[in-house]
Order: structure tokens, then sequence, then C-alpha cells
């Protein structure tokens, strides 16, 4: 196996586990197992999944093609490195304890095509100005994982799509992201395609490229406050109240970057060599295990396509192949969790999981809705929080306020999105648990595709510039907005009594 190319690494630490040169060391090397490691037991390998029955399967008609791809995957080099993998895994120990805040973000789902220096550039830019205003609000570091490069699959609530075309109904494969097939509503298009498999790697590893080469380059522009686009600001339906307020928040933020360039020691462009990881939902899990390998020096499994793999609502069933397949691995593993979740089902995923109870491991994702956060989670934080268990709380607030407009176009409502985010806040307050992270579907564009916010997009606006292909996804504007939001509410309330 050759070493893994310097350009397609994010930034890591020093001391994350990176030997000099940058490079990893040959990814096919074993190395001794601890023997109370489940990944090392003898009923797991990163095949056993195919023996459970697949949520979210994908139909492929050719099982040599499949089979051939799987292979030209398996022998390309890593996308990520273990070493930065364990550094996320001691990061996010350190949110579970309230000492950083867990920033995910960005794209619903990513496509081939929108693999373009400005595209991913805008998403970058709005994950680090978010995260600065949080800094600014929370006082404490934040964790940036993004929804880049690799979050090419979507899970859907049917496998086919049924559609009128010149007057008769047809029935196709549903559209499962570019990982998987194609949106055009075309017999070829929606055909799965096992080559799909490794041009999502290669559209990987040219924006994992991109995103290091910005993130080593200072991207210092990003820090500035004046620079923003904060139009938003002076629009009509903004009270002058939340208007004061706001401008009042950016003056601080300016103000303590200006501040810390003063000092001369470290310029707001030594500090934007941050890190930054990457994370995807782990759905079709022939890409998943084509990459898991052992690497030297360490025990156990990794999974090298990205540094936090997720487990959907969808395919978070205990006897499930996702579940087996990610039982076995090191990485840190985020898991949706949907109003249905009951507290002894949560207990026994993390017993799965997290057997060792390892602080780091997992993030609980919570995706209740607005108007159901307040009667489905306190169980589930009550139950964990007296078992003892090692977990980060992080509130989606995206996936539970779907609603769809008289026109029959999906959108989310701003104000549910931000009323369960705050709901979610106060549970774990009341709870004496810590809500450690947020989780949004957003972009660096100026779409329409989310209603409300002090932008004032409204159901009229969304056929303006409505793209994505899957959820709707906030835009820069009210993204930037939430953060202001967010860092108010949790900055208020950390404030001495």
């Amino acid at each position: 196996m050759p070493p893994n190319p310097p350009a397609v690494q994010t930034h890591a630490a020093p001391g994350a586990g990176i030997p000099a040169g940058g490079t990893t060391p040959s990814a096919d090397a074993t190395a001794t197992p601890r023997p109370s490691d489940p990944a090392t037991t003898a009923t797991w390998t990163p095949e056993s999944w195919k023996s459970r029955r697949v949520d979210q399967a994908i139909d492929y008609p050719d099982a040599a093609e499949l089979d051939q791809a799987v292979a030209r995957l398996a022998a390309l080099p890593p996308l990520v490195t273990s070493g930065e993998i364990e550094r996320l895994k001691r990061l996010i120990a350190d949110a579970q304890e309230g000492r950083r805040f867990f920033l995910q973000a960005g794209d619903c789902a990513e496509t081939l095509d929108d693999c373009r220096s400005e595209s991913i550039t805008n998403k970058l830019k709005i994950l680090l100005q978010m995260s600065m205003v949080i800094v600014q609000g929370l006082k404490v570091p934040v964790v940036r994982v993004g929804r880049f490069a690799g979050q090419y699959a979507k899970p859907r609530s049917c496998p086919t799509e049924a559609r009128v075309v010149d007057g008769r109904e047809v029935i196709l494969p549903s559209y499962f992201g570019d990982l998987v097939n194609h949106a055009s509503f075309d017999e070829k298009s929606r055909r799965p395609d096992p080559e799909l498999l490794v041009k999502a790697y290669q559209h990987a590893a040219i924006t994992l490229n991109f995103i290091r080469s910005l993130v080593d380059g200072g991207f210092a522009d990003v820090h500035h406050p004046e620079y923003w686009d904060l139009s938003f600001f002076s629009h009509a339906s903004l009270s002058p109240a939340r208007r004061a307020e706001y401008e009042r928040m950016r003056a601080l933020l300016s103000d303590g970057l200006r501040f810390m360039e003063a000092l001369g020691e470290r310029s707001v462009g030594d500090l934007a060599r941050m890190e930054f990881f990457t994370s995807h939902e782990g759905l079709n899990l022939h890409w998943e295990a084509a990459q898991t390998r052992r690497v030297p020096r360490r025990a156990g499994w990794y999974n090298l396509t990205a540094h936090m793999p997720w487990i959907g609502e969808r395919t978070r069933a205990l006897d499930g192949a996702h579940i087996e397949y990610f039982r076995g691995i090191e990485n840190p593993l985020g898991i949706k969790i949907g109003p249905s979740a009951r507290p002894h089902e949560l207990l026994a995923l993390l017993d799965r999981l997290n057997p060792r109870n390892q602080a780091g491991k997992i993030a609980l994702v919570t995706r209740m809705g607005a108007d159901r956060i307040v009667e489905c989670l306190p169980p589930l934080v009550e139950t964990v929080t007296r078992a003892g268990r090692r977990v980060l709380w992080v509130c989606d607030p995206m996936h539970g306020n779907g609603i769809k407009t008289a026109a029959g176009i999906k959108t989310r409502s701003f104000d549910a999105i931000l009323h369960e985010l705050e709901a979610c806040h106060d549970v774990h307050r009341a709870a004496g648990s810590v809500l450690g992270g947020v989780h949004f579907e957003l972009t660096g564009e100026d779409v329409t595709e989310c209603v409300g916010g002090a932008a004032g997009v409204t159901e009229q606006h969304l056929t303006q510039r409505y793209s994505t292909l899957c959820d709707p996804r906030l835009n820069y504007q009210q993204s930037l907005e939430l953060a202001f939001l967010l860092a108010r509410k949790m900055g208020k309330e950390q404030e001495p009594r």
C-alpha cells in the first residue's frame, strides 16, 4: 500500500499521531490487538455485516461489477489517518465534559458536480464564521466537523419513486445520492452504478486536498466580522432590540480578534490554521468496509473514509447490518436519535457500540422535532445520565422539522429549528446534562430553501433559488443568524446568577 499523500489530509495538530513528514505508514500493516477490544473478537470482521439484514440496501444489478469497484476502492490510499481520528476522539471527550463545543454542519447531500472551489470555500467559510461566533459567546474552543468530502449518500423513505412521464406511470429506483446513482429520472441514471464508489472517493480526495490548502493557508479573512455578509442585520423584520444585540455581538467579536492580533505572538492568520474534521452518514457499507483497515502501532480497525461516520435514524436497528459493522471500528461515531427511540433501546445501542464506555466514542445526535422534543428527550437524557454512560449530546434541529408548502415544496421553518435548539438546551440544563454540540444542514450559498429568519425568506421566495436535490438547507445568512442566537442563548445561561 503506498503512503497516504499529504495533500489529501486535513490539518492535524502536532502530536496527533502523524509521523514527521506528514505521511502515514503503510495502511496494510498490522498491529498487535488488545484482547479486550470488541473489534478483535472472532465474530467481527469488516465483512461480517453481510450476514445481517441491510436496511436501506442498494440493489446493484451486477455483482461482479460491484466486486471490481470495491476492490479498486480498497486498494486506494486512505482519505484520513488514524492519528486524526484519535485526535478527534480526544476533542469529543472534552466536549462531553463541557470544555469544548462540537459544531457539525454541511450539505444535506454532496453532489459530484458540486466539487468546485467556490462551493467548498463557501461551506468552509460559513462553518468557520459560525464557530468564531460560538467561541465568542460560549468562551470555549469549538470542534469543527464538516458534512464534507463523503456525504454522497442519502437514505430514502421508499426504495422506488413513481412519476407520470408522457401520460404513464413510471417506477424507478429512488435517488440515493451520487455515491449510488444519479438524480435524473430515467432508467440509466437511476441504475445503481458501482463505478460511483470510486468516483466519490476521487471527489472526496479532491475536496479534502482543497480544504487542507485553505486551512493551512490561513483563510484569515473569515475572522474579520466587518467582511462578513451581515445584511440581514438591517432587514425590516428584525426588531430594533435584536438588531442592536447582533451589532453588539459583532463588535465584541471584532474587538476580541483585533486584541489577539495586537498581542503579536499569534496573529489571526495563525489562529486560522485550525483543526478540521470530516463526517458523513455511513449508509453504503460497501464504501465504508472497503477502506476499513488496521494501521501500524494501533490496535483495532479504523474506517479511513472519514474521521467520524454516523448511523442514521433508519439504520440503527440493533440486529441490523449497520450496527454490526460500526461496532467493530475505532472511529468516534454519531447516532441519530428520533422521537421513536426508547430509553432501553438506547442503552442497548450504547452497550453494543461502546461496551467499554470509552470517552469520546459516541455522539448522540437527537432529532426530535420542535413539537416533540420536550416530551421525548428528557427520558433519554435521564436514563443515559443515570446509567453513567459517556456520550456527547448533540442537537440536530433540522430533520424533525420538515414541512411541505401548499404547492408541495419541501421546506423547513427557521423558527421551528430555533425552537428545537433552545428547547434542547433547556432540557439538558434541567437534567444537569450538557448540550455539547449542534448539527446543521446548511450551505454557504444564497439559496432560498428554508423559510424564516431575519433575512425574510417566505414561501413565495422558495422557487427563486431552490437547488437542493434532497432536503432543504439553511442559507448563509440563516446559518450565521443561528450561530448568533445560539451564542446568545448558551452564553447567557453560563453567566453567574
